[in-house]
């Protein structure tokens, strides 16, 4: 049965990426179509399984049966309700973060003024002028100048770490059944629960069926008679749960947690760019835009 369901398993994990990635796809119409086409294989399996393969038109007619006759309970019912709400908090993540990204490349490539150009200039070449080529601006005059040059930057910060707490908000709510992880990871215990409750309720629902699409014209088979272990066969799937240090919510909590650190990354800018590479260390001479001194005593800015 597990070899027959392949596509279908592999079409219910397709449409879940899909919708993931923003595509136009309803959760409660995927999760029907999944157990629309898990109940041919189940009644021809473990609910009527004496006989081979019944034709296409009848499995087509159990297939759209399933609705009516409700072979498994309120199983996909459940799996609909943890659909979706874990699945808009999964894709509005996702989203956020490519917005994020576009952020990052907009701000990428910056035009500065003219007058910003020959503050620019005046800092880093002047010197050179006078033969000064190994000489770095003052820490002071550094900062006063790139602020000035960056303060369109600096604008963005509150929204940047406005957006950083939002990410962090919608991340630490996606838990339990809120985290399509989760709900993935353990989506073969209700399928499970389903193939059982059809089982149970096999006699009945074989008379349901036999009354809506008839009985199927097949040829015996001496195939021994299907049994089912619920209780193993949950047992044995239980075993694949993973590591906890490989799910996608520690990852999620590590890139938030990194995230974090550069919260203050358009404010603090010009700081970094100084501090790091443009400017002098201090106690070191260095230039001041007109001379070399010992020490730079703030200007009127840029």
């Amino acid at each position: 049965m597990a070899l027959e369901a392949a596509a279908s398993v592999q079409e219910f994990f397709t449409d879940v990426g899909l919708y993931l990635f923003g595509a136009d796809v309803n959760p409660e119409e995927f999760v029907n179509r999944f157990f629309d086409s898990l109940f041919p294989l189940v009644y021809n399996h473990l609910i009527n399984p004496a006989v081979t393969d019944s034709s296409l038109e009848y499995s087509e007619c159990i297939r759209m049966a399933r609705r009516d006759i409700s072979p498994f309970g309120n199983i996909p019912q459940r799996v609909m309700g943890q659909m979706g709400r874990s699945l808009l908090p999964s894709r509005t993540f996702l989203q956020a973060l490519n917005l994020g990204i576009e952020v990052i490349n907009t701000t990428d490539h910056l035009l500065f003024s003219r007058e910003c150009g020959r503050a620019l200039l005046r800092m880093q070449y002047c010197p050179h002028c006078q033969g000064l080529t190994l000489s770095k601006p003052c820490m002071g005059y550094c900062l006063n100048v790139v602020r000035g040059c960056l303060a369109h930057m600096a604008e963005l910060n509150p929204h940047w770490h406005a957006y950083i707490r939002s990410l962090e908000e919608l991340s630490d709510a996606m838990h339990g059944t809120y985290d399509i992880e989760h709900v993935l990871l353990n989506f073969h215990l209700l399928v499970n629960d389903a193939v059982m409750q059809a089982h149970l309720d096999g006699q009945k629902l074989s008379e349901q069926v036999n009354k809506i699409c008839g009985h199927p014209i097949r040829t015996p088979t001496e195939s021994p008679r299907c049994s089912f272990d619920g209780s193993k066969e949950k047992l044995r799937m239980k075993i694949s749960t993973r590591n906890g240090e490989e799910t996608l919510a520690n990852r999620r909590k590590e890139f938030i947690n990194s995230l974090r650190l550069h919260g203050s990354f358009y404010g603090g800018l010009a700081d970094q760019l100084c501090v790091n590479d443009l400017a002098a260390a201090d106690g070191l001479p260095c230039w001041n835009g007109e001379d070399i001194v010992k020490r730079y005593f703030m200007g009127s800015g840029l």
